[in-house]
């Protein structure tokens, strides 16, 4: 009888199919630093047509693709930025919003389903009028398939409503979308129209998409332009990266459609007796 052992610690260990170690091999570079390198256009272009953004930019992670986005909605010291309690940028990711942006995380509780109860947030929005004392609000950040909830997926409707209170607040979203094509293909949601009220998204491709390296971070041209900047800023600038992002644009062409047997996979394994394992 022939073993397989299957690694379920994290979607993040998967491997480069031999397709994207093909693509890298043969992918067309040049220095990115200096914005000349095709292969990063090619894939930029095509994650901001998929997302219905103007504009997109490959980063090294996703840690690194939410503090750029935090940063250039909040490029003032001393902005707030509401958030879930339980949320990847608030416990996972060093603080750094604070600790290098000088931005207050405002933290509203996660419901059991990944959300924050819209009054809730509402309530979070610092009153102008206390300006001299108070942080000033100027972003909400929800994060979409919610990782500490585990994995729920927030729909179209409520993503919707917390665009409109932002908008109706003079604020700004991003979504925290590591794993958005997850929650698109679970929601039967086009994704352009799932991430819609969204003033940026950030999108991760090595986790269940299966790229070595990589989050591409999507938004209007002026918001990726001060993007581009604070990535060089922030050591993120690299030179012949379209090695790595011919394999990014791989993940994204033949894997997306690979996911809702990934899903049917996992309710499987969560109702088989594998999950009543000690």
């Amino acid at each position: 009888m022939v073993t397989r052992r299957v690694d379920l610690r994290s979607d993040t260990v998967t491997k480069p199919t031999e397709t994207m170690r093909a693509a890298m091999a043969a992918a067309e570079v040049d220095d990115d630093v200096l914005g000349n390198d095709p292969t990063a256009f090619r894939l930029e272009a095509e994650m901001a047509k998929i997302m219905g953004k103007e504009a997109a930019l490959f980063v090294p992670s996703g840690t690194m693709g939410n503090l750029i986005s935090v940063l250039v909605h909040c490029d003032i010291r001393g902005s707030e930025v509401i958030l879930g309690d339980n949320s990847h940028i608030h416990i996972y990711e060093n603080g750094g919003i604070a600790t290098i942006g000088g931005v207050h995380p405002r933290p509203v509780k996660n419901n059991p389903d990944g959300t924050m109860d819209i009054d809730s947030i509402v309530a979070a929005i610092r009153d102008p009028r206390g300006e001299l004392v108070y942080p000033t609000t100027r972003l909400i950040c929800l994060e979409n398939t919610h990782g500490n909830t585990g994995g729920r997926v927030l729909s179209v409707e409520y993503t919707d409503k917390v665009g409109e209170v932002a908008k109706n607040h003079g604020l700004k979203l991003h979504i925290d979308g590591a794993r958005i094509f997850n929650a698109s293909v679970a929601l039967g949601v086009p994704i352009n129209r799932l991430v819609q009220a969204a003033d940026s998204v950030s999108v991760c491709l090595s986790k269940g998409l299966g790229a070595p390296v990589g989050t591409v971070i999507v938004g209007s041209e002026s918001f990726i332009k001060k993007a581009r900047r604070l990535r060089k800023t922030l050591g993120g600038g690299m030179r012949q990266v379209g090695v790595l992002c011919a394999a990014a644009f791989i993940a994204v062409q033949e894997n997306v459609g690979k996911l809702e047997a990934d899903h049917k996979n996992a309710k499987f394994l969560a109702g088989s007796s594998l999950s009543k394992l000690p």
